[in-house]
């Protein structure tokens, strides 16, 4: 596996493995690899002649009072992580070289960006999208892949694909998830045991959120209030929001039809932690 970290040298060796015919898969990361990262370099693996992976922990994303600082990294755990994966390039750049002094050029998809996440984290997604095209430019996929869990990442990143148009494929894979349910997530090793028990309350809201509308729930807010309604039986639990979209452009539904996410935050102590359910409504 050859471990890269100037910029130009990463395009230099994709235009060449283009060049030869090669495809090359792109999985992008803030590192500190869990089993979702894992299943994502798999599945390009599988799909592609190179494979690489970019870590990379993006100050753009973080806002002031955010976890930069303590942002888990574990380069040598990482490594041979992927290594293990058949990852051909782990992309290690410093800041500097992706943000060099005068950087001024950043990239914002509207709309999409407000709800949510980004109604809690303003700035966190044209973080995002500035960097996700910086790696577009410089590693060149035809295919890139990203995990459903951060499910509005995804949706955002696809608009921008489109709209700017990238000649790549985005590949969503599913969420990951630990015995009991919990998504797998960087920022889960912030969590201490209780904390740790108690993290269930998300997917357990989902799984009943997903219930409420098998059994004919139609309305946006009946199923948000039965999501709630599971988080409060948890103590360490605080609900940031929890909510009912529509799929693929995360537009309010007061009366649930087609395809619908499910999206929450909930803190747990210090962390945050998000988890989402993607549900067709017959």
């Amino acid at each position: 596996m050859h471990k890269i970290s100037d910029p130009k040298e990463m395009q230099r060796y994709s235009l060449e493995e283009k060049r030869q015919g090669h495809t090359v898969g792109l999985v992008p990361t803030m590192g500190y690899f869990h089993a979702g990262h894992l299943s994502l370099m798999r599945r390009a693996r599988q799909e592609c002649d190179r494979v690489v992976v970019s870590l990379f922990v993006n100050p753009l994303q973080f806002g002031p009072q955010e976890d930069l600082a303590r942002y888990p990294r574990d380069l040598g755990r990482d490594a041979a992580l992927a290594a293990q994966e058949g990852v051909d390039v782990l992309f290690l750049p410093e800041v500097e070289a992706i943000y060099p002094p005068g950087y001024a050029t950043y990239v914002e998809v509207t709309g999409l960006t407000e709800p949510l996440c980004g109604r809690y984290r303003p700035g966190h997604f044209r973080g995002v999208t500035t960097v996700v095209a910086k790696l577009f430019n410089l590693v060149q996929p035809d295919v890139a892949y990203f995990g459903q869990k951060d499910y509005q990442q995804a949706v955002v990143v696809a608009r921008m694909t489109a709209d700017l148009g990238w000649p790549l494929r985005l590949v969503i894979c599913p969420t990951v998830r630990e015995a009991d349910g919990l998504a797998a997530s960087s920022r889960n090793v912030y969590l201490n045991a209780e904390e740790r028990r108690q993290a269930v309350c998300l997917y357990q809201a989902l799984e009943a959120g997903k219930q409420a509308i098998a059994a004919g729930a139609r309305r946006a807010q009946e199923v948000v209030r039965v999501m709630a309604e599971v988080i409060a039986r948890y103590p360490l639990a605080r609900i940031e929001y929890a909510e009912v979209r529509r799929a693929g452009d995360l537009a309010t539904m007061e009366e649930l039809r087609g395809e619908v996410v499910l999206a929450l935050a909930v803190w747990l102590g210090q962390t945050r932690l998000i988890d989402n359910a993607v549900v067709e409504v017959g």
